[in-house]
């Protein structure tokens, strides 16, 4: 996977955990990132905020090439912290009709993909109840959750739990070393 190994010998990989908004990303991944000895949390939703002038919500239709933009540059800096030797997890919408470009962005062979993807009225309960966070639009998030749930995922990369956080994380862990999340470019395969 062009990484090289952590200290405690375990190759460094880039895990990417999405999903729509409210399916819990952000906390499992805190969590996941905590399970390696040398790792990167990176919050994709940070590199919107990176954006000075210019910027259009990334729901809206108009936001494509921004996303575009935002997601490779994101993705340029996952796999820049992999190649050091740093197992990533990224925190952020990369749907599957973007992971391909992600994954190229990353200039990695493979990274470990997990689709976060629990009840539509659970996650809209959530964004509802937000404090603090730029996505509260009910509209905008049911329409990304019908994205993710429509979208073709082989179904080995998708999590429809609602069990807690931990044990969530504690899954992934667990199923990291099987290969069963990894998704490779094309090329690579």
């Amino acid at each position: 996977m062009n990484a090289r190994a952590d200290a405690a010998g375990d190759a460094a990989r880039l895990v990417v955990v999405t999903g729509p908004p409210g399916a819990g990303k952000s906390t499992v991944a805190a969590l996941l990132s905590g399970g390696f000895d040398r790792s990167a949390a990176i919050a994709g939703d940070a590199f919107f905020a990176f954006l000075d002038r210019g910027f259009v919500p990334p729901w809206e239709a108009a936001a494509r090439r921004q996303n575009d933009v935002v997601l490779e540059a994101a993705a340029s800096a996952a796999g820049r912290y992999v190649r050091g030797g740093y197992s990533v997890v990224y925190d952020g919408v990369v749907g599957p009709w973007s992971v391909d470009t992600f994954l190229t962005a990353t200039g990695l062979d493979a990274l470990d993909y997990v689709v976060l993807l629990p009840p539509r009225d659970l996650c809209l309960d959530r964004v509802r109840s937000r404090v603090g966070h730029g996505l509260t639009d009910l509209d905008a998030a049911a329409h990304m959750y019908g994205e993710f749930a429509d979208a073709q995922v082989d179904a080995r990369h998708v999590l429809t739990s609602v069990s807690d956080a931990p044990t969530i994380a504690a899954t992934i862990l667990q199923t990291l070393p099987t290969g069963a999340l990894l998704r490779a470019r094309a090329s690579c395969v």
